[in-house]
């Protein structure tokens, strides 16, 4: 069996081989469906295996379809198509790209209810872009790997294709954040929603789905059965969407439902009579401070997700959030959404909003998190936790949590470990309070207080980790980085109505 070291090696071999002629930022397209496709025609060989001998070697019975858990079509020489084993891709020769298309299109074909779309949009047959010497190194390099079960259990193979992810986010740069959270924000979401047996789950900007692996492993941890898991998601990118599936798959994960298109506009996740799913838990960490997010329809949203109000044009931080809220189930639902610090103080409509879901005794938590943890962004980001439920039992306040002390430095960026996550975690599950235990400091605030605060909810302001009269240091570079990126911003679409006036080159 190999070791997850070994599979990581054998991989990033494989993506060496793009090297040159290949952007980096162009990896995961080429690389995750190749992976996908060889595991999936590996997987079909051990399944083989098994019917043969189950069968008494009968070869009819032990090919039937029922047999396999995804369908290789074999050739049809009448019409001139190859067969889509492994096998078949190694003997293109010619034209390879085309000939790995054809075999792609009809794997999805022939696994519609499953497979549709999976193998994304690559244009495989695109030689200037992907050169057939260096395609052909790379399939070679995957020949290499016998990603059968038993050589690649699922909990390998799924470590590696994590590995993967964090290996393209790291040469990736800024751009990452489409379809990349970090490991530890991650899993720190997953802890503060505490999935049990038999739930549901959504994430409204899945990217590679991340944190729906997440829940099956908490629940596995915890000694549950993740396969009772009621997973969904929904992604703008088609890439990313694909990349989201085949993460679910290649970690073993079948009973899971992810919807491509844009979730504030066109919410996929529907009723039978057309309004929104709810689910037990909400978890994201949507794109920060997004323009344009639809703000022209908001207010007459017809899934009435606007009841808080409509954010400003400019932001739609609150628009996910307002999303997230309303999906979440009356009784049992809980949401964990990743947001800028912006959120927490800014005014105009979002302070409104504020207000309104404050007043509606759902908000349960707000979690100010480390600086530079995102790949996307250097601002400092916190977490909001709300709850159906959150004070039915009493006026228990909001609790506010100070994490930013909980990170280490790996290179330019910061990390949060085990230690790190299981520790804030617990500080909210628990709600303590004591201050200063292990570095984080907590306190909550009653709806009061936080009204004398101008609905504020910047943690600085309830949170004193060093003396009472400090300055809300964290608001204030927070407010500072995100003015200076709307400035960077307005620029930007000032420059390209310029040009598209041709008024500059």
């Amino acid at each position: 069996m190999i070791t997850q070291q070994q599979l990581e090696q054998r991989l990033l071999a494989a993506c060496n081989c793009l090297r040159g002629p290949v952007d980096p930022v162009d990896y995961k397209a080429y690389i995750f469906p190749l992976l996908f496709l060889k595991r999936i025609s590996d997987y079909w060989d051990w399944e083989y295996h098994r019917a043969l001998e189950a069968f008494g070697g009968d070869e009819d019975l032990a090919r039937l379809d029922d047999n396999y858990r995804f369908v290789l079509p074999e050739a049809d020489l009448d019409k001139g198509l190859p067969g889509c084993h492994w096998e078949n891709v190694r003997d293109l020769h010619e034209n390879v790209g085309a000939g790995l298309q054809t075999i792609l299109q009809r794997i999805e074909l022939a696994n519609s209810d499953t497979l549709a779309g999976i193998f994304g949009d690559v244009q495989w047959a695109n030689k200037d872009r992907l050169p057939e010497h260096t395609l052909l190194n790379v399939i070679e390099e995957f020949s290499t790997l016998d990603l059968s079960p038993d050589n690649a259990p699922g909990d390998i193979l799924g470590a590696a294709y994590e590995y993967l992810l964090k290996y393209f986010a790291d040469t990736s740069g800024k751009k990452a954040g489409e379809f990349f959270t970090p490991r530890s924000v991650v899993r720190l979401l997953t802890l503060i929603l505490d999935p049990k047996e038999g739930e549901s789950a959504n994430d409204p900007a899945c990217g590679s789905a991340g944190m729906l692996v997440e829940m099956a492993n908490v629940v596995r941890e915890h000694g549950g059965d993740a396969r009772t898991l009621k997973l969904s998601g929904q992604e703008v990118q088609l890439t990313t969407a694909a990349i989201a599936r085949m993460n679910l798959f290649l970690h073993d994960i079948e009973d899971f439902r992810i919807r491509r298109g844009d979730t504030l506009r066109d919410p996929k996740l529907l009723t039978a009579d057309g309004q929104l799913e709810r689910f037990d838990m909400v978890i994201a960490n949507p794109p920060f401070s997004l323009t344009p997010w639809g703000h022209e329809t908001w207010a007459n949203d017809p899934y009435g997700r606007s009841q808080y109000g409509v954010p400003p044009a400019t932001y739609g931080d609150m628009a996910f959030v307002e999303h997230m809220v309303a999906t979440m189930k009356p009784e049992t639902g809980r949401v964990a959404v990743v947001m800028p610090q912006g959120v927490l103080f800014r005014g105009g409509a979002e302070k409104a909003i504020r207000k309104r879901l404050l007043e509606a005794a759902i908000v349960e938590a707000v979690i100010g998190l480390p600086p530079n943890l995102f790949y996307n962004t250097g601002l400092p980001a916190c977490i909001l936790v709300f709850r159906a439920l959150a004070r039915a039992a009493g006026e228990r306040g909001v609790l506010f949590v100070d994490g930013s002390r909980r990170f280490v430095k790996r290179g330019s960026r910061n990390e949060m470990n085990r230690t790190d996550v299981d520790a804030i975690a617990d500080t909210v599950r628990k709600r303590t309070t004591a201050g200063g235990v292990d570095d984080i400091f907590s306190a909550t605030a009653s709806l009061a207080e936080i009204e004398a605060n101008g609905w504020n909810l910047s943690v600085g302001r309830y949170v004193r980790a060093e003396a009472p009269d400090q300055d809300d240091i964290d608001a204030a570079v927070a407010s500072f980085l995100n003015a200076r990126d709307a400035t960077r911003r307005a620029e930007q679409a000032l420059e390209d109505r310029l040009r598209a006036a041709g008024l500059v080159e």
